[in-house]
């Protein structure tokens, strides 16, 4: 299997077995990239997160892109985001189709109640890696806490949350950095 297709695949399967959207399927793009790949660390796979989280778009597909222009540059970027992408539309079409035709039927809303608090914890269990890895930073705890607080309680746009961290982040990395005009 060619690496193009290998990753046109792995993101084929993400796509085609996750409900939830794009948390919902972190767990297991890291799973492939990470454990079963190993195209990259998990340390890497966390700031392609970040940096994807920040960009528009589904968190999957960015994820695809991203990845595929690492490895193999534009061939890659499209070979992984047609794998996150044909799946989610080809579900997509047909739950809509097939969810007009029910959408008050008992079964269906039994399979969808069924459903919801897994993709939830599918979603807690992301959050819950994630602040294992990003454990090693003292301020880690401080400043996810204070944005669950902005965000949840005060209604501050993510966007501004993620800006204000970001600023954060520079000025305690500044500020914990050697002055190299200095001597």
């Amino acid at each position: 299997m060619t690496e193009l297709f290998k990753l046109f695949w792995v993101f084929f399967k993400i796509g085609s077995f996750t409900f939830g959207g794009g948390l919902a399927m972190l767990p297991l793009i890291e799973r492939e990239i990470v454990d079963n790949n190993g195209w990259m660390s998990r340390e890497e796979f966390i700031d392609i997160i970040a940096a994807t989280q920040c960009m528009p778009g589904v968190i999957a597909v960015n994820t695809a892109i991203y990845l595929g222009y690492h490895m193999h540059g534009l061939a890659g970027a499209v070979a992984g985001s047609l794998g996150a992408v044909i799946p989610s539309f080809g579900i997509m079409i047909a739950a809509a189709t097939f969810f007009m035709s029910f959408k008050e039927h008992q079964t269906v809303q039994a399979v969808l109640n069924g459903i919801r608090p897994a993709v939830a914890v599918l979603i807690l269990s992301s959050a819950v890696r994630l602040g294992k890895v990003l454990e090693k930073n003292k301020n880690t705890y401080s400043v996810a806490a204070a944005s669950l607080l902005l965000i949840s309680f005060f209604g501050i746009h993510p966007i501004l949350v993620i800006i204000g961290a970001a600023s954060l982040g520079m000025a305690l990395g500044r500020k914990g950095a050697p002055n190299r005009n200095a001597g």
